[in-house]
């Protein structure tokens, strides 16, 4: 069970989104809280309790998206940071600044999230080394790839898809598949 815990908790942003969630709470809790300090009470109720109410729930939810929709990590990360920014204004500083930090911090891992997509290895053995120059890993200009006896087309070999050239045969057009 702790492993598919685990396969299922790296298959999202998870942290992002339990920070999130986490944010949400106070903000939403503390307008609504009564502080009893001996035989004094303290209501940390303000005029914006329903917008603290409404910018705390949809933290939450914005935080349970992260886990079940990762596919808008991005969406969510960008709206939890702007509801974190707004709940300063809106709600006791933001939950008393425990609010906004939990869901600002939670927005930024959420956006900045990628899903892990293992190298594909090639089976091909080692390669022979090229009779000209050596090799640093930069790609070949068009030009030089045509001095080899390549011969640039759209779609092959020395096509570098950058629309940097036109000899390419892209004429600076991007492909997008």
């Amino acid at each position: 069970m702790r492993q598919s815990f685990r396969g299922w908790r790296g298959q999202r942003p998870f942290w992002g989104g339990l920070l999130t969630l986490l944010g949400g709470i106070p903000i939403m809790y503390f307008p609504y809280a009564n502080l009893t300090l001996g035989t004094m009470t303290i209501r940390m109720a303000t005029t914006a309790g329903a917008g603290s109410l409404i910018i705390g729930v949809l933290l939450v939810v914005l935080g349970l998206t992260m886990w079940f929709q990762p596919m808008s990590r991005v969406f969510a990360g960008v709206a939890a940071i702007l509801l974190a920014l707004v709940s300063l204004v809106v709600s006791n500083f933001g939950g008393f600044v425990m609010g906004f930090l939990l869901a600002l911090v939670g927005g930024a891992l959420g956006v900045s999230w990628m899903p892990f997509k293992p190298e594909k290895r090639s089976r091909r053995g080692a390669q022979a080394p090229d009779a000209g120059g050596s090799d640093d890993g930069a790609p070949e200009p068009a030009a030089a790839g045509a001095a080899h006896g390549a011969v640039p087309e759209a779609g092959g070999a020395t096509d570098d898809f950058s629309g940097t050239s036109p000899d390419n045969g892209t004429n600076g057009r991007n492909r997008a598949g």
